[in-house]
């Protein structure tokens, strides 16, 4: 009987360690992810910006960038 009620509290204070450590882990992993994402969003912006900018200069060559990046021929 006490045998039985030590090994369930071994195997809780296990258990308690066990999810620590996992929680633990996955948010750092979380935290990572939401960085990333925050990073490639700025990105993101910073290069549609840059986009409108040479569409509204020169609309040739966006018209060009367009076409390169979207796979289509260009004809010129």
């Amino acid at each position: 009987m006490l045998k039985t009620i030590f090994s369930i509290g071994l195997m809780a204070i296990v258990g308690l360690i066990v999810l620590k450590f996992a929680f633990g882990i996955l948010g750092g992993v979380l935290a990572l992810f939401l960085a990333l994402a925050f990073l490639a969003v700025k990105i993101l912006l910073v290069g549609a910006v840059a986009y409108l900018a040479l569409r509204v200069v020169a609309p040739d060559t966006a018209r060009r960038l367009r076409n390169r990046f979207s796979g289509t021929p260009t004809l010129y």
